[in-house]
């Protein structure tokens, strides 16, 4: 109940503004509620007040727990820091007594015997003092005193010197500093406990004069140094500065059983370094377990028992609300979920009585007409979005609509939004049924489809655009799918040549070779088409292959590619264009290119014809020579029949070789058709050597010519080649006469090598001068058609050597060659790939010169 006050300055005021404002805000709050928020939130009020409760008391003990953990944890630290006090002034009281001793050996009152007598005496009074040695300037052990507990390994023996290791560091730092220096060494398994040294420096008159070494007893430190009444309630240990221990009993790890890991107490320890040792020691203190801990306390797990009992007693009456509360919850989900449906979807809804009046559009139907549900519902027709120009029409199709007479795709109406702007929509007419199955109206669904058709009339426009591109091609393009005999699209030039069947289809792609294969075999790793492609379509390369058709007396260009038609089906597109002129073209092209050569060839032996006068000379006037003899011997009688052989042998030797150099040149300017196989290197280098060394020893001109050995053959022309290597070495020969080198400098070199060039395995041909050269305008324009330095030339040489080895899938090139700025002769090179390891033509065998 809401407090009254008990005087009222105000009796007109209303009661709402007497009331504190926090009860104010809460009446508020709650009115605000709807019933079933106030039922939910009266249901959930005793267990939220059992839950708090509960929650009250884990926080009470929790805040209890937490409080005697920090006093135990501060009567911990007070402890350990009264240990540590105590173990601290028994250190420094060794110290000062191994001080003592270290003044008296520096002032030298007190020899070795001395030493002894007062080391035993301190080693005996204190059970932590474990050794004394006296140690001088060298690192030698002058005097020790260890006591009888010492571990042999420990032991220290007069005369010896300090070994490399921690003590030695300990030296040269109190060396370095003058001041006494502590050192812990860290703990070894398997080996003694070592023990915490201290060195106090030799201060004499001369400087430095050593140190005495104190070696204590980690455990007996901890033992005699720590009150007892520490020692009784902790758990205490020494540490060394990487944690490991020294002396003492650590608690072992706790094992409670209790699964709960909030519920397991931990081990209230602490733990500070030793002064003056440092961090090299650390004295830890761990206390025992004295209490059950939070969880293991009774009355916690009392009240918390009674608070889940309550707990469960009030839930079968929230249980009782929550099942009531499901179907009012279920129902404005539903009402809610279909407001949001409506609400989102993009087609228009409408709703109409049996007599035509709106009484429902949603949010898209608004949207789309830019009328408000208030200006729609409760409209007779005409509506306001109806053009005023379609009335009739659309009353017509509302009369049928309100009739029964529904279209199953619906229908395409004009709509007029409220700015005055139409737009195309789609009608669909269903029955409105209500909950008794009586029929109340009609529900009606408007979808905007301008777009639609904009996009259908642009693809209907594209579509005729593409098809007359298609028909105006000068090339016939033809589509059928694989494995039928339909033909899918053939252009207007397919229909002119080969009809509307797809006979002329079928017959382009069996002529040109690109048919898929066929294959009976069935198995689980290959493909079903066999011989298609199995990667993508998109990916798949076009073929192309060049027929002649007889019937159309043409040459047909045939590309074909795979695509996956409309239907999804898979079909091969052709391509044909006609190729006849450009065939033409070409093989005229061939038959004055090789006219050309045989041209070049009949210019180089006319230009040779002296020479090969002269060649033929020597052997014809042999032969007149031999027989003038013996017709002038047989008539002197004096011819004996080994005379005559002998002549007659050395006569026909002359013939043949007349015979090899006519056969050779005629061999050379024949005419004939391009003929590449596999051809030996050496034997076409030797062919052309014979032929050009007429011309070369006509002009004085040495040649030499180097074939690498086991050399692979090439797939060329023998003729050819002979051909450009005869036109390399003359061209030589006359630079050299034209620039009038004297005897020893007239030479032209030819070397055969195999070579790599851009990964290809090649055979290099290398001719080389000792020629003028080239000048730089000259090798610009070298191998252009009709451009020549010669004054009687054609300017076709170089420009057919270069279109045959071009012809070979070769290169060629020309470059001077010089020594310092001078030039000295012109090298032109060119290559030949290598045969194929396919090639199967047998090898070019040389010619026989009858």
């Amino acid at each position: 109940m809401d407090p009254t006050p008990a005087k009222s300055p105000a009796p007109s005021a209303p009661t709402d503004t007497l009331v504190p404002s926090p009860a104010r805000w809460w009446r508020s709050w709650w009115r605000s509620l709807s019933p079933t928020r106030q039922d939910r939130f009266a249901a959930l009020a005793p267990l939220a007040a059992v839950l708090m409760f509960l929650a009250a008391i884990v926080v009470a003990f929790w805040y209890l727990r937490v409080e005697e953990v920090e006093r135990e944890q501060e009567a911990l630290r007070r402890d350990v820091e009264y240990a540590q006090q105590r173990v601290r002034l028994r250190l420094l009281e060794r110290q000062e007594q191994l001080m003592r001793v270290a003044r008296d050996i520096a002032n030298q009152e007190m020899n070795k015997g001395d030493f002894a007598r007062r080391s035993e005496a301190l080693i005996t009074q204190y059970p932590e003092l474990q050794s004394i040695t006296w140690i001088d300037e060298q690192q030698r052990i002058r005097a020790t005193h260890s006591a009888p507990t010492v571990h042999s390994e420990q032991l220290r023996i007069v005369g010896d010197t300090l070994k490399p290791g921690d003590t030695a560091k300990t030296y040269a730092l109190v060396q370095d500093l003058q001041q006494p220096v502590y050192a812990q060494s860290p703990a070894v398994p398997g080996e003694p406990a070592p023990l915490l040294q201290l060195q106090v420096p030799l201060n004499s008159t001369g400087g430095f004069g050593g140190v005495v070494l104190g070696e204590y007893s980690v455990d007996s430190l901890l033992r005699y140094g720590t009150p007892t009444e520490v020692l009784a309630r902790y758990a205490v240990t020494m540490l060394d500065g990487s944690g490991q221990l020294l002396a003492g009993t650590a608690l072992p790890e706790r094992a409670d059983g209790n699964p709960l890991p909030w519920a397991r107490d931990r081990a209230n320890e602490y733990e500070v370094p030793v002064s003056p040792v440092g961090s090299g020691l650390v004295l830890r203190a761990q206390a025992y377990r004295t209490s059950l801990g939070f969880v293991g306390n009774s009355l916690f797990w009392l009240v918390g028992t009674l608070s889940a009992m309550t707990a469960w007693l009030l839930l079968a009456t929230w249980r009782h609300t929550r099942r009531r509360m499901r179907t009012q919850e279920a129902l404005v989900a539903e009402t809610n979920f279909r407001r949001a449906m409506e609400n989102s979807v993009l087609t228009g809804m409408r709703a109409l009585d049996l007599e035509g009046r709106i009484t429902y559009v949603n949010a898209a139907f608004c949207q789309m007409t830019g009328w408000s549900e208030s200006d729609l519902v409760g409209q007779l027709p005409p509506y306001s979005y109806w053009p005023s120009n379609e009335y009739d029409s659309l009353r017509l199709k509302l009369r049928d609509e309100l009739s029964g007479k529904t279209i199953v795709g619906g229908f395409q109406v004009r709509v007029q939004r409220k700015n005055g702007t139409q737009f195309d929509a789609r009608l669909y007419v269903s029955p409105l049924i209500d909950a008794h199955g009586q029929h109340t109206g009609w529900m009606s669904s408007m979808t905007d489809i301008t777009e639609p058709n904009r996009i259908r009339e642009q693809l209907s426009a594209s579509h005729e655009r593409f098809t007359i591109v298609l028909e105006a091609l000068d090339a016939s393009v033809s589509v059928a799918p694989l494995g039928s005999a339909e033909l899918l699209f053939a252009n207007k030039l397919y229909r002119q040549w080969f009809g509307s069947q797809t006979d002329g289809h079928l017959q382009l792609v069996a002529q040109a070779g690109v048919l898929p294969a066929r294959h009976t075999d069935s198995m689980d790793d290959e493909d079903g088409l066999m011989g298609l492609p199995t990667d993508p379509l998109t990916s798949a390369r076009s073929e192309n292959a060049e027929i002649f058709l007889p019937e159309l007396g043409k040459w047909l260009e045939v590309r074909s590619r795979y695509l996956s038609w409309v239907d999804g089906r898979l079909a091969q597109m052709v391509i044909a264009t006609d190729i006849t002129p450009r065939r033409l073209a070409q093989e005229q092209a061939a038959r004055q290119a090789e006219h050309a050569q045989s041209i070049s060839r009949l210019i180089t032996m006319g230009e040779m014809a002296s020479s090969v006068a002269h060649e033929l000379n020597q052997p014809l006037t042999a032969i007149s020579n031999y027989c003038s003899g013996m017709i002038s011997r047989s008539q002197s009688g004096q011819l004996s029949q080994e005379m005559l052989l002998t002549a007659l042998q050395k006569t026909a030797h002359q013939a043949q070789r007349a015979g090899q150099i006519i056969q050779r040149i005629r061999a050379f300017v024949k005419r004939s058709e391009p003929n590449r196989t596999l051809a030996r290197v050496a034997d076409m280098v030797s062919e052309a050597v014979e032929l050009a060394d007429i011309e070369l020893r006509r002009h004085n001109v040495r040649l030499t010519h180097r074939v690498a050995e086991r050399l692979p053959p090439v797939m060329a022309d023998t003729i050819l080649i002979e051909q450009v290597l005869v036109n390399l070495m003359k061209n030589g020969a006359e630079s050299i006469e034209n620039s009038q080198r004297p005897g020893h400098q007239r030479s032209v070199d030819l070397s055969v090598l195999p070579r790599e060039i851009d990964g290809q395995q090649v055979v290099e041909f290398t001719v080389q001068d000792t020629g003028k050269g080239l000048p730089p305008e000259v090798l610009d324009r070298l191998f252009e058609a009709f451009f020549t330095t010669k004054s009687e030339g054609m300017g076709m040489g170089l420009n057919l050597c270069r279109s045959i080895v071009e012809s070979h899938h070769g290169r060629m090139r020309a470059e001077n060659l010089y020594n310092g700025s001078d030039v000295i002769g012109c090298r032109f090179t060119f290559w030949l790939p290598l045969a194929a390891p396919v090639d199967a033509t047998p090898l070019t065998t040389p010619r026989t010169i009858a």
